[in-house]
């Protein structure tokens, strides 16, 4: 059968109680004069060595102290740290803003650009459309010699069909205006003629050339060379027989000085 220690108040003091107990006895043994007069000097020793050890102070535990100078170059490292820090902010943010500067720069530039393109090409649309609606004298500087209607025995209606401009010949004569060859060769008492659709549908005839420089089909433009001027067909002498005509067919013409002036030439 296993003995079993006893509890309670019965119990064996512990070796800390114990020795505390001791200490104590020691002490008072030693104060009383016993241990000098009952015990051996080693025991004596042993006791008094006992009693000043349990009596001495605890170790002191070290500290790390930090001097003023060490602190103030830790601040600064952290002031110089978060300046740092700072500035690296400040500079992407402003690379940032300087970026989307020179972008905005860049579209405002591409826009500006493209209006002056836009400008530049509705400018342009707006002189062709007035060079091709512009009119002009068939023979450059020339005047009228013979008026519309005019009565005589040299036309065979009785009047002259349309007007007659003093060129000498291979005088260079050119379209009033823009407009397709419809005709371009002999036309009898025409001599070599030339008669041209208009772009706004009506018609011009150019009589008694020398020589034609254009071909039925072919578009031209005011300006636009269509031969050289004669004294082909029903001619007297070399000049150039201008007509207006409301069609192609003869007997439709139409005052072309009052034709050209209502185009904005002055005749």
């Amino acid at each position: 059968m296993a003995f079993t220690r006893a509890t309670g108040k019965h119990r064996a003091p512990g070796r800390m109680t114990r020795r505390s107990a001791n200490i104590a006895s020691v002490a008072t043994l030693t104060a009383t004069g016993v241990i000098g007069t009952l015990a051996s000097p080693a025991l004596a020793a042993e006791a008094g060595a006992t009693l000043a050890q349990e009596a001495a102070p605890a170790a002191p535990v070290r500290a790390i102290v930090i001097d003023d100078s060490l602190a103030a170059k830790i601040d600064a490292q952290a002031d110089a740290q978060r300046l740092a820090a700072q500035k690296a902010a400040k500079a992407k943010a402003e690379a940032k803003a300087a970026a989307r500067a020179k972008a905005e720069a860049k579209r405002k530039a591409e826009a500006r650009a493209k209006e002056a393109r836009e400008a530049e090409e509705r400018a342009a649309r707006v002189a062709e459309r007035k060079r091709l609606n512009a009119y002009r004298l068939p023979v450059a500087g020339s005047s009228v010699t013979t008026g519309y209607r005019t009565g005589g025995a040299l036309w065979s209606s009785g009047s002259h069909s349309g007007v007659d401009f003093r060129a000498t010949s291979g005088t260079s004569v050119v379209a009033v205006g823009a407009g397709t060859v419809v005709e371009a060769g002999w036309g009898g008492a025409y001599g070599n003629n030339v008669v041209i659709r208009m772009n706004d549908g009506t018609y011009t005839q150019y009589g008694h050339l020398a020589s034609v420089g254009v071909n039925v089909g072919q578009g031209v433009s005011p300006g636009t060379s269509i031969g050289l001027s004669g004294s082909t067909g029903n001619s007297t002498g070399p000049h150039l027989h201008f007509e207006a005509r409301t069609s192609a067919e003869y007997g439709t013409d139409i005052d072309p000085v009052a034709y050209l002036r209502s185009h904005g030439v002055g005749v």
